[in-house]
């Protein structure tokens, strides 16, 4: 599967998984040139935002085998920082607004049409 496809329906799972949870999805794949927000989204008056990363696997019974997380690396970091910058200034107008950052692991099993979401939150950038 190529990975914009893989991606999209991660980034589809995540969502649901999101507002099953009653957050309100407000913007999805923000693109700049420096980087991209892949979800964006408001619950209790504070704003998130989801980092959301996709693995295929064979079974789910193998989930401690693979650690999407792990590419949110140090280079990842600065342009999430940088994004969300943009965003937060685009929006709102100022950049000190409070906000909290979480990533998203999405294990899709495309043969079976299942998949499990674990929510890393809370995050420090």
């Amino acid at each position: 599967m190529h990975k914009r496809a893989k991606g999209d329906i991660g980034e589809g799972v995540a969502t649901r998984f999101l507002e099953n949870r009653g957050f309100l999805v407000t913007d999805r794949n923000y693109l700049r040139a420096w980087g991209e927000l892949d979800i964006v989204a408001v619950k209790g008056g504070m704003i998130h935002f989801f980092e959301v990363k996709s693995v295929s696997i064979d079974s789910l019974a193998n989930l401690e085998d693979h650690k999407p997380e792990d590419n949110v690396h140090g280079l990842k970091v600065r342009h999430l920082r940088r994004i969300i910058e943009t965003y937060l200034e685009e929006k709102f107008g100022r950049t000190d607004v409070s906000f909290k950052f979480h990533v998203l692991c999405v294990f899709l099993n495309m043969a079976e049409k299942t998949g499990k979401v674990q929510w890393l939150q809370d995050l420090i950038l």
